[in-house]
């Protein structure tokens, strides 16, 4: 399948964040042809199961009509809310996804709050079950079963998250972990969990994939 550009993109921000975090990117995709929404939510205050309704809600409202063949452009959690939106639909996916430094399985910062009541209540209902646990929420949905690609990041400007996390990592989530069974393509940027979305080479693959189903292989970063 390629995608035609005027198909809508909805973006999806990251836990505590807006969608201010991800205007440049938003705007990078406009300038390459897209037709972009931006979707925000309470990411702290309300449990995954409530913020799955407002991304239902959302895509009906600013694309109706369009909701198989809508794709999705993602930040950290919001990742993961795309794939418990998308994992209680009854028919496939026909749009394609890009997540962006996604716990696709779990990150151990998580795990390091689970003890600290305080740092919990900083997370969120939703935040909080993003650890790395069997029981923990994008380990309880499976394999994706729609066109994904995922790019993450192999810098940190956390040493402390990045002395929880094993392997390479970005500050908060590790290579490894940002990985999910049934992506279509996998890509590894020299950038931060914070910033990533910020980066011109990574607007180009998103566009890239958005429109063809894979990432540029002639751009930066490394491929696998």
């Amino acid at each position: 399948m390629t995608s035609g550009r005027d198909e809508p993109v909805l973006v999806v921000h990251g836990l505590g964040r807006t969608p201010a975090s991800m205007a440049v990117l938003t705007t990078r995709l406009r300038k390459a042809g897209h037709d972009v929404l931006s979707f925000g939510y309470p990411s702290r205050s309300e449990p995954m199961e409530s913020l799955v309704d407002r991304l239902g809600s959302s895509v009906e409202r600013r694309a109706p009509g369009a909701t198989t063949s809508i794709h999705f452009v993602t930040h950290s959690m919001g990742g993961v809310l795309v794939r418990s939106y998308l994992g209680a639909r009854p028919a496939r996916h026909a749009g394609r996804v890009v997540m962006l430094s996604p716990p696709n399985r779990g990150s151990e910062i998580v795990d390091a709050f689970a003890e600290s009541a305080m740092l919990r209540r900083l997370l969120g209902p939703a935040g909080a079950r993003l650890g790395t646990g069997p029981n923990s929420i994008p380990n309880r949905l499976g394999p994706v079963d729609f066109e994904l690609g995922v790019i993450t990041g192999s810098r940190s400007i956390d040493p402390i998250g990045s002395w929880l996390i094993p392997g390479p990592d970005d500050g908060k989530v590790s290579v490894e972990r940002a990985r999910v069974d049934g992506a279509a393509d996998f890509l590894v940027v020299p950038a931060t969990h914070t910033f990533i979305m910020n980066r011109s080479d990574v607007a180009h693959h998103v566009a890239h994939f958005l429109r063809h189903g894979h990432f540029d292989r002639s751009g930066t970063g490394t491929h696998e």
